[in-house]
């Protein structure tokens, strides 16, 4: 990887398709943050300077904005010079035990860097993991790995975005949790979510032992806590100079979520509808509670018994039919209100400690939400429903987490802005352009900034980078922040992929795409997305 990388360093160099600073663009300088947003006030009071791609991006955004009516809501031109762009470093950039970083690796991301600086990108991102920095021992942290890669980064004068990561399997040689927590789960592994069958998800605590002192005698919130400070005060330094965004992992995959996959899987490759994961005894005995406080203790013994499996369609079973389903019955609102609830729950208690531990510092604060496309044409919207998003009288399901997100001033990182229709996704009841809409809306009446990612690692189709551009230049209210391209790596450099990349951001700067077909079947999919505005805005 190391030689491709530098080759691919030195093509960029000498690349007459690289991006350049406009004629007359100030140097690039690091981007000034102010303070977090607070209990849901729009950051309208920090002023941002964007610098590379950002500004660049952002002069885009505002020329395609003032295109349009001049009577426009002064709302939608907002920030429209803060757009960035990040590229995601290498997951396994850090050996397992955080000590180091390989010297031949080392190399290869630091040419990498480089390459997508020279491409005029603001920033990288690194992903950090809390088995990689405690993996045996609760009172000890290995930073070094990690600094060695943050300050590649502000060799290069670039900007850092650092994702800190609790649940959920990372892929590579990454371990799935720290070994002291896995000894924990192996005395008492309901600490783990458990599905209907008994099968344990050993890459995600139970949100229900939250605040229980189940680790080594402490909470996971507590340890939690623990391993946030420990990145402020490793890190202290450059949180005025290089680190200018920290998103916090709530569940799988850094999603707040359910690990409703089954065991091992991921949204890669999985499209069923999922299963509940209230078997652990710890949710078992919050059920029942909420049950008997609610004056139906029979509905608290155990979770609903006629749901689909896994791989299942949603109406192989009666819960989730369109029609008569018991989702839409008392019992199945009860149900499904106090899932959903627990999940905002757990993403509230984790964002409010964040809040306080990274209150002082200049930063955007971060998470992610899930992007459950499939089964979204069905009446019930199951993948959202088992992964814990729902509400009341069929309204938009993520409106209470968007309410959270501003509460708390966090940005919503949504990780499916290169989603587009395909034959596959016909055949799962998809919905990626309603879905999107569902989402915006939610943000947009609660006031929650919105952050973008690509689902699919490493494109090369026009469309899906066709559909990027579009959410990018969008001229609504609400417009993504920043958006990170995952990710770095072999395939990123390929001759494949890396002259596609370098197309789409000068398609972005500059208008240049041949793409006549993609155009058109982007042109359909905002349409459809206009059509179904009004309906989902009823939703919310």
């Amino acid at each position: 990887m190391e030689a491709l990388l530098s080759t691919q360093h030195a093509a960029a160099a000498s690349s007459p398709t690289m991006t350049r600073p406009l004629p007359g663009a100030a140097p690039a300088g690091r981007v000034a943050f102010g303070r977090a947003r607070r209990a849901g006030r729009a950051s309208r009071d920090a002023p941002r300077v964007a610098t590379g791609l950002g500004r660049l991006l952002g002069q885009a955004a505002a020329a395609v904005a003032d295109s349009k009516q001049s009577t426009r809501d002064p709302c939608q031109a907002e920030d429209a010079s803060t757009f960035r762009l990040f590229v995601g470093l290498p997951i396994d950039s850090v050996a397992p035990d955080g000590s180091s970083v390989s010297s031949a690796k080392a190399k290869g991301i630091e040419a990498g860097i480089r390459a997508v600086k020279l491409l005029g990108a603001d920033g990288v991102e690194l992903q950090v993991f809390w088995s990689v920095v405690q993996p045996e021992s609760p009172d000890r942290f290995s930073w070094a790995g990690y600094r060695a890669v943050a300050d590649m980064a502000a060799a290069e004068g670039l900007s850092l975005r650092v994702s800190l990561r609790i649940h959920g399997t990372p892929g590579g040689n990454v371990p799935i949790l720290p070994g002291w927590v896995t000894a924990a789960a192996a005395s008492d592994p309901d600490i783990l979510f458990t599905d209907r069958s008994g099968s344990r998800h050993e890459d995600c605590v139970s949100f229900a032992v939250d605040e229980l002192p189940v680790l080594a005698g402490r909470s996971p919130l507590s340890r939690y806590e623990a391993f946030f400070r420990s990145f402020t005060d490793a890190f202290h330094d450059l949180f005025e100079s290089t680190i200018t965004d920290v998103t916090v992992g709530l569940g799988p995959n850094g999603e707040l979520r359910y690990p409703s996959y089954p065991p091992g899987s991921s949204a890669a490759t999985f499209t069923g509808v999922g299963e509940f994961q209230c078997y652990d005894k710890y949710m078992l005995a919050q059920l029942k509670q909420h049950a008997e406080e609610s004056g139906h203790p029979l509905w608290g013994l155990s979770g609903p018994h006629d749901t689909p499996g896994y791989n299942e369609s949603p109406d192989s079973k009666d819960f989730f039919r369109d029609h008569g389903g018991s989702w839409e019955s008392p019992y199945g609102d009860f149900f499904l209100s106090w899932y959903a609830g627990n999940l905002v729950n757990h993403g509230d208690r984790v964002l409010g400690m964040a809040s306080a531990v990274f209150g002082d510092k200049p930063v955007e604060l971060s998470a992610k939400v899930p992007f459950m496309h499939w089964w979204h044409g069905a009446k019930s919207r199951p993948a959202e429903a088992v992964a814990g998003f729902y509400k009341s009288n069929k309204k938009n399901g993520y409106s209470p987490v968007a309410k959270m997100f501003a509460r708390h001033g966090v940005t919503m990182v949504v990780p499916g802005m290169d989603v587009c229709m395909n034959k596959q996704h016909r055949s799962t009841g998809s919905s990626p352009d309603q879905l999107l809409v569902q989402i915006k809306n939610a943000c947009r009446r609660h006031g929650a900034r919105i952050a973008g990612e690509n689902a699919s690692l490493v494109m090369t189709h026009t469309s899906s980078f066709s559909r990027i551009r579009s959410n990018i230049l969008t001229t609504e209210r609400v417009r993504p922040s920043h958006f990170t391209y995952q990710r770095m790596g072999a395939d990123f450099f390929s001759p494949k992929h890396w002259p596609a990349f370098t197309e789409f951001v000068r398609s972005v700067v500059c208008g240049e795409w041949d793409e006549d077909d993609a155009d058109a079947d982007m042109a359909a999919a905002n349409a459809a997305g206009r059509r179904d505005n009004a309906w989902e805005t009823q939703l919310v």
